[in-house]
């Protein structure tokens, strides 16, 4: 379908698969963190004795159902960011940094299974899921001419929107689980 200017338009299916992409790579990790952090936490400690401490005492104390909350109070923040993108027609900066943030996430976990030689929540659907519907969303946002140049800045404000999303939503449901 094109629009007024000729160029094709930019679907639900691209802005709105945003939140469909990463529920189905979270339903991955939601069933695997909590179980992993408790058989592999040992091995990484002695692996990466450098790493502080206080690291490997927060990885070790989120429990399933904090991480089950912290998994929702992100939902919000993609829910968010999806519907910023379907209401411009993919021109929401919101929604392209949420797509560039998504599309880094599934390269960091490819690299944390790299790093520690082996499964990782979140592996299996990144190469899957993740790097796929990012870089088939990239391109329908380029045809229809709404996709913002990407410079090295913009990769690093989506990890940037990332990180501070994932910290957020855990302190939310730390708060939450542990009142």
């Amino acid at each position: 379908m094109k629009n007024s200017s000729g160029d094709e338009a930019v679907g639900g299916a691209v802005t709105l698969g945003l939140l469909a992409a990463w529920a189905l790579h979270d339903l991955e990790e939601l069933a695997t963190v909590p179980g992993w952090w408790r058989r592999n936490l040992p091995a990484l400690r002695e692996r990466y004795p450098g790493m502080p401490e206080a690291v490997w005492r927060r990885a070790g104390s989120v429990d399933g159902r904090e991480f089950a909350v912290a998994v929702g109070a992100m939902a919000a923040v993609v829910a968010s960011a999806s519907v910023a993108g379907r209401l411009t027609g993919g021109r929401s900066a919101t929604y392209q940094t949420a797509l560039h943030a998504f599309g880094l996430h599934g390269l960091v976990h490819l690299a944390q299974a790299g790093l520690v030689r082996g499964y990782t929540p979140g592996v299996a659907t990144s190469p899957l899921i993740v790097v796929p519907f990012t870089l088939w969303a990239r391109h329908r946002l380029r045809r229809a001419g709404v996709l913002r140049a990407t410079r090295p800045r913009d990769l690093a404000v989506g990890l940037g929107f990332a990180g501070a999303a994932t910290v957020g939503a855990h302190a939310v449901a730390r708060r939450l689980t542990k009142a």
